[in-house]
């Protein structure tokens, strides 16, 4: 349809509140359905005994694309949230040494790298600087596109670089950051981000060391209120928009019509009754999975079971939050845990358990204390932990207590042997005696909530096969008028990601293969 003015969007995540406000803000008339009871996706909040746990996101990154969108919304990143920079960015406490406090800035973290390691910082300044120039020709041809065209590779600025580029892509991002620093520690830094990509560093392509521009040179910011916030301002902005926002329904099937099949609508079940929803477009932008093998028939399918077999499903999680009686200085808003068997951290992940992580879970954890920024997040006198401990994404592992009577066995066992590290590591020696609130997720419970793929926590992971335009295209080869967004299409994971993908659903829509971010939207 050329001219559609009606359309649906399955999902209010990050992506989905996302796509219609743009969607919206252009003229059309737009439904989002969710099957959960509010809206947020992920990006979730649980309530317990005055604490606010965020039970999702909660590193603030890459500032342009929040900019951007609010932009085409017709308001401003200062209008919408309230911004507080984190200087250190982050404490990081490697196995058996003292904490590093990772500050801000290239010339601060350039500094810290030279007092570890003699020579490391002009080192890192060089890998900053060649981070800062992927990262600009990232958001200017192979973030804002669908791939529909080639002009993403015919760009002089790409083809003079081409050669470079083959490289950053076939080499690994962990042999990259090795042949340049010696120090473990210092290895560790600027390998994690992987992680941010549901990834490992031997498998995610060393052009993502464009991710340590974003948080040592952009540096680490935190929105008051939370990720919340950011929900909040994305359904505000989209019902100020006209959008209807439907709680409680679930999306049960995309119905197509016509010679060529092409999207019409959905059917939903709420309050116990089938009923029918016609729209002229369906964007889904919920779990890529699920939505191809779940809400289309199989002969309409453009991902079916065997393209699913040969992917990476990419991180699981357990998380653990935790209310602590008295307050936690050893620690910062964000600490990393780096224990040294780093290689085993990412193969009880990504290979299955191993015999020297019996538990099967990594032992290299994030532990987020927001209360140290966010007074609304914890009753006086406390602090609020949100614990994240990778583990193969299986849901096998089980249900956490957040959403269920009681926790699995292993995942109990393993948030009991996190807050027995974190206490140790950090030098609390009666953290878990002063835990007055704890609850937890596994990974059969983001399969449940958010019918997550094999029960993984954020997305597919970015490996090379996996990156760019072999993650996939955001429109259905086999229903014309159903899109895709969010994380587990493309451009990738994380919620700047997500926003990114609702305009690219804009561009597909208009035909626009072009690269690099939209001026405005059209209405």
């Amino acid at each position: 349809m050329n001219n559609p003015s009606t359309a649906i969007v399955i999902g209010a995540g990050v992506a989905g509140l996302a796509t219609a406000g743009l969607l919206a803000r252009r003229g059309m008339e737009v439904t989002v359905v969710e099957r959960r009871e509010a809206v947020g996706g992920r990006a979730g909040e649980l309530a317990v005994d005055g604490f606010r746990f965020e039970t999702g996101p909660s590193w603030y990154l890459m500032p342009e694309a929040f900019d951007h969108f609010y932009e085409l919304m017709g308001t401003s990143t200062e209008a919408e949230l309230d911004l507080q920079l984190l200087d250190p960015g982050y404490r990081v406490f490697p196995e058996g040494r003292e904490p590093v406090d990772v500050p801000y800035g290239v010339d601060a973290a350039a500094e810290l790298f030279e007092s570890i390691e003699p020579g490391a910082g002009a080192a890192l300044r060089e890998y900053l600087a060649s981070a800062d120039e992927v990262y600009g020709l990232a958001l200017d041809y192979f973030l804002y596109t669908t791939f529909s065209s080639l002009s993403s590779f015919t760009n002089r600025d790409v083809l003079t670089r081409a050669r470079e580029f083959l490289r950053l892509l076939v080499e690994p991002l962990g042999p990259y950051v090795g042949r340049r620093f010696d120090d473990t520690r210092l290895r560790q830094i600027l390998e994690y981000p992987a992680v941010f990509l549901s990834s490992r560093p031997s498998k995610a392509p060393s052009m993502y060391h464009l991710m340590s521009h974003t948080d040592l040179t952009l540096g680490v910011r935190y929105p008051q209120g939370g990720f919340t916030s950011i929900i909040d301002s994305l359904a505000r902005l989209a019902r100020e928009h006209g959008v209807e926002i439907m709680l409680d329904t679930e999306v049960t099937a995309i119905m197509t019509g016509g010679k060529k099949a092409a999207a019409t609508g959905v059917r939903v079940l709420r309050e116990g009754r089938v009923s029918e929803l016609p729209a002229d477009i369906v964007v889904a932008a919920g779990d890529l999975h699920h939505t191809e093998t779940s809400l289309l028939p199989e002969k309409l399918r453009t991902y079916d079971e065997k393209y699913f077999a040969k992917r990476d499903p990419g991180l699981g999680t357990v998380l653990a939050l935790l209310g602590v009686e008295g307050e936690l200085p050893e620690l910062l808003h964000h600490n990393l845990m780096f224990s040294e068997e780093w290689e085993d951290d990412f193969n009880v992940v990504y290979d299955g358990p191993q015999a020297t992580r019996p538990l099967g879970s990594s032992r290299s954890i994030y532990v987020c204390k927001p209360s140290a920024t966010d007074d609304s997040v914890a009753p006086a006198g406390h602090e609020n932990l949100f614990v994240l401990i990778p583990v193969p994404a299986d849901e096998a592992l089980g249900h956490g207590d957040a959403y269920q009577a009681s926790a699995s066995p292993q995942v109990k066992a393993i948030v009991d042997a996190a807050v027995e590290q974190i206490g140790e590591w950090a030098g609390v020696g009666d953290l878990a005696d002063r835990v007055v609130v704890k609850r937890t997720l596994g990974p059969a419970d983001f399969a449940d909530r958010y019918h997550a793929w094999s029960g993984g926590s954020i997305g597919p992971a970015h490996t090379l096969a996996q990156s760019a335009f072999f993650r996939g295209k955001n429109a259905s080869a086999k229903v014309d008028g159903l899109y895709y967004a969010g994380g587990t299409t493309a451009p990738g994971v994380g919620v700047p990601m997500c926003l990114i993908s609702a305009e690219n659903v804009l561009k597909r829509l208009d035909g626009d293969a072009s690269p690099g971010p939209l001026r405005s939207v059209r209405g």
